[in-house]
């Protein structure tokens, strides 16, 4: 039988968090980056790779929170310009993450909306205090204070067409007001909606402007008479707009036969996008494989923005949970989903051949379905309330099964050409939120467990595919627990079923007709988490009284228990062939233990809270987990590549032993000297510094200014142990008064400051007993030379 190699070490391969937490959006022209307010920073996000590339506004050491109030992009992908809580405007070059210049706000209160117009080189700020300013970029100066709006400006922007020389906005007063650049006066005002305007959609070389607003109407504008063409109902809150230009191709067959035809895309409470031509008030299009939700609540809203990018013939939506779906416009097929916000991590499980996505639970109806390679996200959208579980089968890595708040179960069945999936079965028969799943390894069964405190067995047929129709049984139910039940796991062999209640307790059961067959009683709280281990007969509870046991399945008593951590041990899973396990607790530390001497091999510091979710990859390659802090961590083993390294540097190490020893033979002390620094071989470097200090003291100053920075550094270090000792002293003086004159250079003073203290009190030391000896030296001569020999009379030498 070959040895187990069991895992030593775990790094972070990619963290995934938050990039999009509502606020403004916005698409670079290109079509390569979107802007994205998270908090108090903007996100450079990747279209094509899905990642933050970079963040402005991040709050730096020792610097003061400075929080992004709203910001506005460059149609040239040059430049950022944001508004902070300080009242400064500050202008970004977004590609080198570089600040260029900075000024105040002139405004009373926070700034709501900023415009841009690159060809005028001007910008427009839009406040709380219902005024619009116009600031001259070469100068950064406010030109104009332009008047006639009320209360937080809502929409603010420039007409596209230069021509025009004109700058609109709106505010509380539902009234569009339009200012001339040059004059600063009001010379239009749009007035026909009765609630607040959400958008203003300009067509650049016509006289025409589209607007919506939360009366559940579009208008179509004349800018120069300053009357309404046409006032269209369209029955749903309208958040965002934007017109679409003539030559963009669109999936309806007539676009484009009429030239004066005014096609309009529109999106807001219904979660859908719908294309209007205006001139005819006539509904082209209607979105038919929308995957967002529409608005439950009457007033709230689905969708909040809608971009559209020319360069890619495309239009992203983002969504009120902070989703950001990128469709094509010719075909409305959907290219990239991407997912800003994830909130509470509930539950992930890895999916499809080799583990090639992983599915995430997070606090929202939908399921996160991500590609790891690429990042890239699917929604899939079915539960009506939050997904808590999500459960997969060794056998069938394409199937997923998923319980939610809404008291349901679905199964779920990825494509293994496209990668797509879709829900083939759906039922509901708990009658309380259904809390954990659980797939057996023949995929022939499932268990569910829910706050109705019933644990439930269901048939799985044994022929699916993507066109099945499936209808869930429940061929077995029992009253498990008295309390609520957090955890229900299946054994290896599909005989066993474990679950885990808060009633301090985990139970066993049949898996053929669900007959009790015993109880596990030790904890002192509630138990989170149990897990049937993959060879032996031994069944691994978590709890919240922070530690982990391991029970006998065939005496039911405890076999061990470990402790290590300080919070809840919520989640834990077997490694190595169930030699190790990997555990996740409460204050968001992993550990990673070793079950033969019960001891923790190493701990994982990366989450800030309560870790919910942990999963193990097919080959125990990755691991993935996630929690309250909605970072999703894929974790490396990176054992064997630990193991390389340490022999790689035992062997280099060697090598430059005996390069030591051959320089020290050739009697080339300096390079000798250097390399008795770098392995760290205090003693040889003293004795080394003796042979040169033997044969020329002005050698030993030439070796220590050869040195590098970091070598002059480590040379300090050893003279400051060296000075301890009283029989090396002079030895340790010699090298720290040469080592004086690199001082200002190599910058020690601060970087060693507390080495140099513990310098002084020895260094005092032995010049105070220089000096003593000194002074006995100097007295000694003084008394023989003042004696006079003293001479006998009788002496007959005399």
């Amino acid at each position: 039988m070959s040895k187990i190699a069991l895992k030593e070490a775990f790094e972070v391969e990619s963290k995934h968090g938050a990039f999009y937490t509502g606020g403004n959006v916005q698409w670079s022209t290109d079509g390569e980056h979107i802007f994205c307010q998270k908090y108090g920073t903007v996100s450079i996000l990747s279209v094509g790779k899905g990642i933050v590339i970079s963040s402005l506004g991040q709050n730096k050491d020792n610097e003061e929170e400075d929080t992004i109030n709203t910001f506005t992009a460059s149609d040239d992908d040059l430049h950022i310009i944001t508004h902070h809580k300080s009242t400064l405007f500050k202008l970004w070059n977004w590609k080198d993450n570089k600040l260029m210049k900075l000024w105040k706000s002139i405004h009373k209160g926070p700034v709501a909306r900023i415009a841009h117009s690159t060809e005028r080189n001007l910008m427009a700020s839009g406040g709380s205090d219902g005024t619009v300013r116009l600031w001259n970029l070469e100068h950064h100066a406010c030109t104009h204070n332009l008047k006639g709006a009320q209360g937080v400006i809502s929409v603010l922007v420039f007409h596209p067409n230069t021509d025009k020389e004109l700058v609109f906005a709106a505010g509380d007063d539902i009234k569009i007001h339009g200012w001339s650049i040059k004059t600063g006066a009001e010379v239009v005002t749009l007035s026909g909606h009765f609630s607040k305007v959400t958008s203003l959609s300009f067509l650049k070389d016509e006289d025409y402007v589209v607007s919506s607003g939360r009366d559940r109407v579009l208008i179509l504008w004349n800018v120069s008479s300053g009357s309404s063409i046409r006032v269209l109902p369209i029955y749903e809150e309208i958040e965002d707009t934007f017109i679409i230009p003539k030559n963009a191709s669109l999936p309806v067959p007539f676009h484009n036969k009429d030239s004066n035809a005014v096609h309009v895309a529109a999106a807001g409470e219904k979660g859908v996008v719908r294309i209007w031509e205006m001139r005819t008030g006539k509904e082209v299009y209607v979105q038919t494989n929308s995957i967002v939700a529409a608005a439950k609540e009457a007033g709230s809203l689905s969708i909040t923005h809608l971009l559209y990018n020319n360069a890619s013939n495309t239009f992203a939506i983002i969504t009120v949970d902070h989703n950001i779906i990128i469709h094509s416009l010719d075909t409305f097929e959907h290219v990239k989903q991407l997912v800003g916000y994830s909130d509470e991590i509930l539950d992930v499980a890895y999916l499809g051949e080799g583990s090639s996505h992983v599915a995430v639970a997070t606090n929202s109806p939908d399921i996160k379905l991500y590609n790891i390679s690429t990042m890239n996200c699917e929604l899939l959208c079915g539960h009506t309330d939050i997904v808590l579980s999500l459960a997969t089968a060794r056998i069938n890595a394409y199937l997923l099964v998923s319980s939610a708040k809404d008291n349901s179960i679905r199964m779920w069945l990825m494509d293994k050409e496209t990668a797509k999936v879709s829900c083939i079965a759906s039922s509901t028969r708990h009658t309380a939120p259904v809390g954990s799943v659980a797939v057996s390894s023949s995929c022939k069964f499932l268990a569910s467990v829910s706050q109705d405190s019933c644990l439930k067995l269901w048939d799985i047929p044994d022929d699916i595919d993507l066109n099945s129709d499936i209808n869930l049984n429940a061929i077995h139910t029992t009253l498990a627990h008295q309390k609520d039940i957090n955890c229900v796991t299946i054994s290896p062999n599909d005989k066993l079923i474990a679950t885990a209640s808060q009633d301090k307790t985990a139970k066993l059961w049949s898996a053929d007709d669900l007959q009790l067959l015993g109880v596990f009683r030790g904890h002192r709280r509630g138990v989170w988490c149990v897990r049937f281990s993959p060879v032996d007969q031994v069944l691994l509870t978590t709890s919240a009284d922070c530690t982990m046991k391991l029970w006998s399945l065939s005496e039911l008593q405890c076999l061990k228990t470990l402790e290590g951590h300080e919070s809840s041990t919520l989640k834990a899973e077997f490694l190595s062939r169930g030699m190790q396990i990997i555990s996740a607790s409460g204050d968001g530390l992993l550990k990673l233990w070793c079950i033969k001497t019960s001891e923790c091999v190493c701990t994982l510091e990366q989450h800030e809270s309560r870790v919910w979710a942990l999963a193990v990859s097919e080959n125990e390659r990755h691991i993935i987990s996630g929690g309250s802090d909605s970072l999703l961590l894929i974790w490396k083993d990176v054992t064997e590549e630990k193991k390389l390294r340490a022999a790689n540097e035992l062997e280099q190490r060697a090598l430059e032993e005996q390069q030591l020893a051959n320089l020290l033979e050739a009697d080339e002390l300096a390079a000798a000297l250097s390399l008795a620094l770098k392995l760290e071989r205090p003693f040889q470097v003293l004795k080394i510094v003796q042979t040169i200090l033997k044969k020329d003291h002005l050698r030993l100053e030439q070796a220590i200014g050869g040195l590098k920075p970091l070598r002059k550094e480590e040379l300090l270090k050893c003279a400051i142990t060296w000075n301890a000792n009283s029989k090396n002293c002079q030895v340790a003086q010699v090298v720290i008064n040469s080592l004086m004159v690199e001082m200002e250079h190599l910058e020690l003073q601060s970087k060693l400051s507390s080495t140099l203290e513990s310098l002084i009190p020895y260094t005092e030391r032995h010049f105070a007993r220089m000096t003593s000896l000194l002074q006995n030296l100097h007295l000694f001569t003084y008394t023989l030379n003042r004696m006079k020999p003293h001479v006998y009379k009788n002496d007959p030498s005399a």
